[in-house]
């Protein structure tokens, strides 16, 4: 099946608030992971806050979302299905073979799967709008597999990384109502209610988001300060393989069921950014500090490697339209791209 969706003239505003958001905060989070380690006793108290600065993140995610947003996913139900399957079996299923592959020690490996089990990553949208992607599929694909995390995240987990550790599912199924679809219905209500008022505010939303999260690794990494020097190489290895094999079969499972070059490049974001602040609220809870480390050395380098695969794809798609480019003429949809 092919998609007709067409990749987006974007303004050159919106394309220059974009780059610089993805420029920003994977250093904002750099910054504050640093913070974490090098004075952890500062930030001691802050690993009780991690699920409420999580709520503030899903929250302002809710204040950006539309009825449109799902009506996209009525639109094109199978293209989000794809989306749907290919995210939540190729991270999990990675998760556990590269935790496995690299020996990780127990809890590192739980953290691994756990982010592998996390919803699509709420820069993934900004992502796929830079690499001249399909932006509603990844709108729609990301938004679903938000409401659909507290069903298929935690069985996931109690599956892949149960070896590890004892998982409750019951328990984590519970958390992520609380810190994730409750916040998220909670923003959905208030733009509704409230859409004027909101609409004057949205540009602050994402860089509210990005303190919540850079406010979350730094807890993390100061929780688990002392073991971070043993543990970061390998911790490492295992994210960058994760994230990079994450884009290329994400890419790669959109191009096999025929959905055109602007979906694939979205099916890379939503299959190969995760939900790191979800995950490493649920490893802190459920596991440990340590446990939660991947997920915050994710969330650094995702938006670094989401925002180079964009920058790549999107010079590919200025190298192939130069007329277009010139004229400014229509953009070419999924059917013409292929």
């Amino acid at each position: 099946m092919r998609t007709e969706q067409t990749t987006p003239d974007q303004p050159g505003s919106d394309d220059k608030a974009a780059r610089l958001a993805v420029t920003v905060f994977p250093v904002l989070v750099l910054v504050a992971g640093v913070a974490g380690l090098l004075t952890p006793a500062t930030f001691a108290g802050w690993t009780g806050s991690v699920p409420y600065l999580l709520g503030v993140v899903m929250f302002c995610m809710g204040l950006t979302m539309t009825p449109l947003d799902f009506k996209g996913v009525a639109k094109r139900p199978w293209a989000v299905a794809i989306g749907l399957v290919a995210h939540y079996v190729i991270m999990p299923g990675l998760g556990w073979i590269i935790a496995h592959a690299l020996g990780l020690p127990p809890q590192l490996a739980a953290g691994v799967i756990l982010v592998g089990c996390a919803p699509s990553g709420t820069a993934s949208n900004v992502v796929t709008f830079l690499a001249r992607g399909d932006v509603a599929l990844s709108v729609s694909v990301a938004t679903v597999s938000t409401v659909l995390a507290p069903l298929v995240t935690p069985p996931l987990t109690l599956l892949l990384a149960g070896a590890y550790l004892p998982v409750d599912a019951g328990s984590m199924m519970a958390d992520i109502l609380k810190t994730v679809l409750l916040p998220v219905i909670g923003g959905l209500v208030v733009r509704l209610v409230a859409g004027k008022v909101i609409d004057r505010v949205l540009g602050v939303m994402p860089w509210l988001s990005s303190l919540a999260v850079a406010a979350i690794v730094c807890a993390v990494v100061a929780g688990s300060a002392d073991t971070i020097k043993s543990a970061a190489f390998s911790v490492l290895v295992a994210v960058v393989l994760h994230n990079g094999l994450g884009l290329a079969l994400g890419y790669g499972a959109g191009k096999v069921t025929g959905l055109g070059r602007p979906a694939s490049r979205a099916m890379a974001f939503e299959v190969g950014m995760q939900n790191s602040g979800l995950a490493a609220s649920l490893a802190t809870a459920h596991f440990s500090p340590l446990a939660a480390l991947p997920a915050a050395v994710f969330s650094v380098w995702h938006n670094i490697s989401g925002a180079l695969v964009a920058a790549w794809m999107s010079h590919g798609f200025r190298r192939r339209q130069p007329g277009r480019a010139r004229t400014g003429a229509a953009p070419v949809t999924a059917a013409e791209e292929a």
